[in-house]
């Protein structure tokens, strides 16, 4: 690892640098963007051995000093998640560029016409924890949008990290656009997090991607603005009209495709007349799923379910959780009210689900749900920027102002007003 005993200076140059750099891109047309993104692709595609032998170190130093199991699942690179990372920068090649685009144009009685036209936002800066494939998932949005991105990763994905990194500045180098366009930070202080949340003359907006404790440092110290989400405490909600065999594929592929995911079920809830006979078979068909299992039930699902030793009674502290773990927390709820009402109460407004096939019931639920993205007789898995068809996306917000749910292109545009007259005064 890099050691930088003057972090200070060192953060203050990146600032500067990246500064310079989105100067430069946010002139840059499509077709140079395009091209810069098709020479990573190909550096990434060359040196993919390299990357994951980089990788393969990160990892056994993650087995070695006991990272928690989430995390090491997050900070592995195979060749699936490789081909991933090279499917992510076809997908951005082949979006729609929204820098330079102008909406809502409209001719005033003063004979003035005047739009919106979207530009980048400028500087991202972006602090994120194991997976190194964000690396290029950020990267490449920032590039396609026009913006310059600072990169911090975590100390666990450190060769993994710097390894992407390089592939990145070879192909912004053959493609003829400045490298400092994307800086992969070379150090692991700490205090490096501190300068880059705090440097308001060269950051436009801040993005962490991570746990819950790195978010709520990110927001708590930043004077820059800030697009985040705390927590997935995901729902799904079963209803008296669900269509049965529908809730206990959607319900099973929303808990236990994969646990480590900001997206994933934590909390079931169910209509009190379909409990008795659905709430076994879905218990079920996730044991079947994973034999590690483990419920935290309502009194009434507990009646429901009976004994055994995956059961245990839920806490008040359940219903806020967010596992990352193969636990669901479960709960008996007597109509669609009750169901909104813990929703809205106990959730993160991440992404929530209905299973019904009561088109009243479906849309009271999407209009009252108040959460990032509310989903109808689908899993929770699908909130996902690539799934979105966003391409890659940079994280998710569950903000309100100024990006909600997956952010990919747009999110990292804003919008500013064009006038076009013809010598007209006032």
């Amino acid at each position: 690892m890099t050691t930088i005993t003057d972090v200070p200076s060192y953060m203050k140059l990146v600032g500067s640098q990246a500064k310079a750099a989105a100067a430069v891109l946010a002139a840059a047309d499509t077709q140079t963007k395009n091209h810069a993104l098709s020479c990573i692709k190909q550096v990434l595609i060359e040196q993919k051995q390299a990357v994951l032998d980089a990788n393969a170190i990160d990892v056994k130093a993650g087995q070695d000093n006991g990272l928690e199991a989430s995390l090491l699942d997050r900070l592995v690179l195979n060749d699936a998640r490789f081909d991933g990372m090279i499917a992510s920068l076809d997908d951005v090649i082949a979006l729609p560029d929204p820098v330079g685009e102008i909406s809502q144009m409209t001719y005033r009685p003063s004979g003035i016409q005047l739009g919106k036209m979207r530009v980048p936002l400028g500087v991202v800066g972006m602090i994120y924890e194991s997976r190194p494939n964000v690396t290029i998932e950020a990267a490449s949005l920032a590039i396609k949008s026009g913006n310059a991105i600072i990169l911090r990763g975590g100390s666990e994905a450190y060769h993994s990290n710097q390894a992407i990194a390089t592939c990145i500045h070879a192909g912004l180098k053959m493609a003829g656009v400045p490298q400092d366009v994307v800086q992969v930070l070379a150090t692991t202080d700490r205090s490096a997090v501190d300068h880059l949340i705090t440097m308001k003359e060269s950051v436009d907006v801040v993005i962490p991607r991570g746990g819950k404790g790195l978010i709520e440092r990110i927001s708590r110290g930043a004077s820059v603005p800030v697009i985040k989400h705390l927590d997935g405490n995901c729902h799904t909600y079963i209803d008296k009209d669900a269509n049965h065999d529908m809730a206990i594929k959607v319900a099973t592929n929303a808990k236990t495709s994969r646990y480590g995911t900001c997206n994933t079920m934590e909390t079931l809830l169910v209509h009190e007349t379909v409990a008795k006979e659905l709430l076994p078979a879905i218990t079920q068909a996730m044991m079947d799923a994973d034999s590690a299992m483990q419920f935290r039930l309502c009194p009434m699902s507990h009646e429901i379910l009976g004994q055994g030793d995956a059961y245990q009674m839920a806490s008040e502290d359940d219903w806020y959780a967010e596992y990352l773990a193969p636990i669901l927390a479960v709960k008996v709820v007597g109509n669609l009210d009750d169901a909104i009402s813990h929703i809205n109460h106990y959730g993160s407004h991440h992404t929530d689900v209905i299973i019904t096939e009561n088109y009243t019931t479906a849309n009271a639920f999407v209009r009252r749900v108040d959460s990032s993205s509310v989903m109808v007789n689908a899993s929770s898995r699908f909130a996902d920027g690539f799934e979105y068809g966003l391409g890659a996306e940079i994280g998710i917000s569950t903000d309100k102002i100024h990006a909600r749910g997956p952010v990919g292109l747009h999110g990292l545009t804003s919008e500013k007003w064009v006038v076009f007259g013809h010598g007209e005064v006032r």
